[in-house]
């Protein structure tokens, strides 16, 4: 039997594990310190079809991801607290831009037909759709199969799902005559998706990981004037914080993206005071209130490079030594297909074509 070490035990490691424990032939480990973790931390809208980024492979990605969701809902049996598809919306201020972006939709729905329904909501729809939103109510576009994931949720529910042991300690590597070590321990294959603590465990095999980590803190509200339960989609008004229904009364207010903060973790007022002033400006009515609604502060620590790509791999070099990272912000919705692109790697030698730049991109000291 294949011994296999996965570090890491975010959205990226733990579904790659829920991929390899469906084979009988590996005895998996998986490492997880989950100090910082971004998954445990993430909550957010699996709705890649509307991005104009152009990065083509990022897209692809992403595209797969979501359409991955479903199956993995099925085959690990996700209860809606992890994954519920329950739509999105999304504003566009510019009559203009919402026509743009309503044409985009109904382009992509073509190839994604997973978007299931594309749609223009007017101030009476939203008022009748999303009550709490009745005094903005600014026109936007409707995609009924957009989804909300909780990291949370997600990894806790992917872990019971597996078959695999868990060792809730920091990993180290050594390399000592071309032999990879874990913890002093012998392994055929290793994942490394320990996101933005990866720099460190690259290191041992005489790489720099270009590579660097973004804050991001998410608010939690509740309370009875609060108009909202957890079948309602998800809000993404133009500049402002997600609005991400959960509960009866409960919303969450997402997310932050701190470039300059390393790997902080303690909740910082004027982030907080960014993301309640955006969620007033939704709701009017709560303005000077949601501040004392606040039930949770969740904080994490994404990892991003320099091109703000995600890329996966082996390490040059070692080709039982995989690498997958620089999800970012997008990480929910890249995270499921990434893991599993690596398991079906790890398996089969599939590869990656398509769907990421040459590894090399992101190391230095390659001679």
């Amino acid at each position: 039997m294949k011994k296999i070490a996965i570090i890491g035990g975010g959205i990226v490691g733990t579904t790659a594990a829920f991929y390899l424990s469906k084979a009988e032939d590996f005895e998996i480990t998986l490492y997880d310190e989950q100090t910082g973790q971004a998954t445990s931390a993430a909550a957010g809208i699996i709705a890649p079809w509307l991005s104009k980024r152009r990065n083509k492979q990022w897209y692809k990605l992403a595209h797969e991801g979501a359409s991955l969701y479903r199956q993995l809902a099925q085959d690990a049996k996700l209860d809606s607290n992890a994954y519920s598809k329950v739509g999105v919306f999304v504003n566009r201020n510019d009559e203009t831009a919402l026509n743009n972006l309503f044409s985009l939709a109904q382009e992509r729905i073509q190839t994604a037909p997973e978007m299931e329904i594309v749609e223009k909501w007017n101030q009476q729809t939203i008022s009748s759709k999303m009550p709490y939103l009745s005094e903005w109510a600014k026109p936007g576009i409707f995609v009924g199969g957009g989804s909300r994931v909780d990291g949370k949720h997600l990894i806790t529910q992917l872990e019971a799902a597996s078959n695999l042991t868990v060792k809730n300690e920091k990993a180290n590597i050594s390399v000592v005559n071309h032999e990879v070590m874990v913890n002093e321990e012998h392994y055929d294959s290793i994942f490394i998706a320990a996101g933005a603590f990866a720099k460190e465990l690259i290191q041992p095999f005489g790489f720099e990981l270009q590579l660097s980590p973004q804050k991001g803190q998410l608010i939690e509200i509740e309370d009875d004037s609060i108009n909202v339960d957890d079948s309602m989609p998800i809000v993404m008004a133009e500049g402002l914080s997600e609005l991400i229904p959960v509960g009866n009364h409960q919303l969450l207010i997402a997310a932050t993206h701190e470039n300059d903060a390393g790997f902080d973790l303690n909740p910082t007022q004027p982030e907080i005071d960014g993301l309640v002033n955006n969620a007033e400006i939704t709701m009017p009515n709560l303005e000077g209130k949601i501040s004392t609604m606040i039930t949770n502060i969740r904080i994490g620590t994404r990892a991003y490079t320099d091109d703000f790509s995600p890329f996966m791999g082996t390490i040059p070099g070692f080709d039982n030594v995989w690498i997958a990272n620089g999800l970012g912000s997008s990480g929910l919705t890249t995270g499921p297909i990434t893991g599993k692109l690596v398991a079906d790697d790890i398996m089969s030698a599939s590869g990656f074509d398509g769907y990421t730049k040459p590894i090399t991109n992101y190391l230095s000291g390659i001679e």
